[in-house]
């Protein structure tokens, strides 16, 4: 039988480096806010990016330069899924939990990523940003 997660909260440390005004350590970043700068970090990380873990990151930005189709905006969702729910286990996605829309006029994609956070009793998530090629 699976053992239920409970959990307290989430700390990350933000990746801007800036310090506390008041404490002057690194800002913090809490539960929600962590979980979502996370998540949105896993996918705009190129897959062996980081040193000590070659296999974390996501293959979207290979097929940002095909041609925008609604089979690659599958394919998009495709790797999106796969990588939150390979390395982030905070979080749980559902059934269609990953929207990827063509911006045909704009080349590029629309992502809409909902979650729950597992844990923490707060209300599902959803976080949004484009994915657009850079020439």
């Amino acid at each position: 039988m699976p053992r239920e997660r409970v959990s307290k909260g989430f700390l990350d440390a933000s990746l801007t480096f800036k310090s506390n005004p008041i404490t002057k350590d690194i800002v913090t970043l809490r539960n929600e806010t962590a979980i979502a700068r996370s998540v949105r970090n896993l996918v705009l990380t190129y897959t062996g990016e980081r040193f000590f873990q070659p296999n974390l990151g996501c293959q979207v930005s290979r097929l940002l330069f095909e041609n925008i189709s609604e089979i690659v905006a599958d394919q998009i969702r495709d790797e999106i899924t796969v990588t939150i729910e390979t390395y982030e286990p905070r979080v749980e996605l559902g059934r269609e939990s990953v929207i990827v829309k063509p911006d045909y006029a704009g080349n590029a994609y629309s992502i809409t990523v909902r979650y729950t956070i597992v844990g923490v009793e707060v209300p599902p998530q959803e976080l949004s940003f484009v994915l657009q090629s850079t020439r």
